[in-house]
């Protein structure tokens, strides 16, 4: 049995946990996506191939890498480039970028947890 693929979550439509599709909400449902983060990681410095990026995630399938790089397309987030394979995009740098305060804290959480 094969399994429809979600349609890539878009501000004002139904998003898991938002009826009303709030941007938060819809983004949160997005980056919540099985392997979303690991590639937006993993494409943080320079443009990786399909396969390279498949390496760099270690154990994901290319169904799966494939269906994820397509929503992130769809969003704006990442680009594919020809010779190069896919980097992030200016939104998706900034999304990074946004990021980073919650590697921040996530590091504090740890060292009190320890």
């Amino acid at each position: 049995m094969t399994k429809t693929p979600k349609p890539a979550p878009r501000p004002g439509r139904r998003a898991r946990g938002s009826t009303t599709g709030r941007p938060i909400m819809v983004l949160l449902d997005l980056l919540g996506r099985r392997w979303v983060l690991r590639i937006l990681w993993e494409l943080r410095g320079s443009p990786l191939t399909f396969r390279a990026l498949q390496a760099a995630c270690g154990g994901l399938s290319p169904s799966v890498l494939n269906s994820r790089l397509s929503e992130l397309r769809d969003t704006g987030i990442v680009e594919q480039r020809i010779d190069e394979g896919y980097a992030l995009t200016e939104q998706g740098r900034e999304l990074l970028s946004q990021l980073a305060p919650l590697t921040a804290w996530s590091e504090k959480w740890a060292r009190s947890l320890a």
